[in-house]
């Protein structure tokens, strides 16, 4: 490679010379190949295995929002068997997908876990039993056998014995299977919203009944993100973009056309077919539960210290949680998009 090498000034040959040279350089320096930006990776481990539930970060994974803001987002798939606060806390992945519950449980077990959006601004969770049992409200559930989630029990199941004053005794197993609600017509299981309808309604040949907990006061944000604390401090930049891209995703999901994140959720799990992810997000329109409460205002992934007072207070109240926990640690509005209203 031939040197920049200054000429001196002077005669007219001298001036020529200092020109070519100059252009020489200014060659050399456009042709210089240049590093291009690596985009920065996040992991985001789901709350559960990979459904509509999640609409907005695989219409944004599958739009190519993520890479266009510069980030390298993994969607890891969650179930049964996968905590993600553990997994969180234990520093195998960025951040999480939950509850309110997730954050405010880790911070009264002393781990520095933070929330800082909330996509579904109401849980999904709901009380399901067969048509003609009697049975048209929670309180007519007083005395029934119940299928709760082992992990749902420190949370809905405790608010519902808060609510309700049912029991323990009333638990019954529950399977994450269908077989048992249509075999026994007299079984009331949990559900959720998105998906009762379709999948017992047509195992039963009937429109169950659902009964929707926050309805009737159940508190819990659904579909948040989380992390510890460390991470989000010291990846802020990532951390907002990713907040901002996943909200106008999930705007997208409200308002939109959410077809490349149908077909996204079926390449990752091809038992949520097309049909079905198209069920829940209408369910998710009917009922508010991406741009209502807060968010009809604020725009998707909405937080207000007014719900989270109301979360803690409920929980605590109840006993699920300590009353001495500062439960403003537990989360941070911080971090949360300004793009993710309706209309922009």
């Amino acid at each position: 490679m031939t040197a920049c090498i200054p000429v001196r000034r002077g005669s007219i040959r001298a001036r020529v010379l200092m020109s070519a040279a100059a252009l020489a350089c200014a060659g050399l320096s456009m042709a210089a190949p240049t590093r291009a930006t690596a985009a920065e990776k996040i992991t985001f481990v789901l709350s559960w295995e990979p459904q509509a539930e999640h609409c907005g970060f695989y219409q944004a994974k599958a739009t190519g929002a993520y890479e266009k803001a510069g980030l390298d987002v993994e969607l890891v798939p969650g179930g049964p068997s996968i905590n993600p606060a553990q997994l969180v806390a234990a520093g195998k992945y960025d951040m999480a997908a939950g509850g309110a519950l997730a954050t405010l449980n880790m911070r009264a077990s002393g781990i520095p876990g933070v929330t800082i959006a909330a996509m579904l601004q109401k849980s999904p969770s709901t009380m399901v039993a067969h048509p003609g049992q009697g049975i048209t409200k929670l309180e007519d559930l007083a005395g029934k056998g119940i299928a709760v989630a082992t992990s749902s029990r420190p949370s809905l199941w405790a608010w519902m014995k808060y609510k309700f004053n049912f029991d323990d005794g009333q638990l019954r197993p529950y399977s994450y299977n269908s077989a048992a609600f249509v075999a026994d017509k007299t079984r009331v299981q949990q559900g959720y919203i998105t998906e009762d309808a379709y999948f017992l309604g047509k195992a039963i040949g009937a429109e169950p009944v659902t009964l929707l907990l926050s309805d009737r006061g159940y508190p819990d944000y659904a579909s948040t993100i989380y992390g510890m604390q460390a991470t989000l401090e010291k990846r802020r930049d990532a951390v907002m973009k990713f907040v901002d891209v996943s909200s106008r995703g999930w705007l997208e999901c409200a308002t939109g056309d959410p077809t490349p994140a149908i077909k996204a959720i079926k390449a990752a799990a091809d038992t949520q077919t097309e049909e079905l992810s198209q069920f829940k997000i209408n369910q998710m329109r009917k009922y508010d539960m991406i741009l209502g409460g807060d968010a009809a205002k604020l725009g998707a992934g909405a937080m207000t210290d007014a719900r989270w007072k109301d979360i803690f207070d409920t929980m605590a109240g109840m006993g699920a949680l300590p009353a001495s926990l500062d439960y403003k640690t537990a989360y941070s509005l911080d971090f949360l998009s300004k793009s993710g209203k309706a209309g922009q």
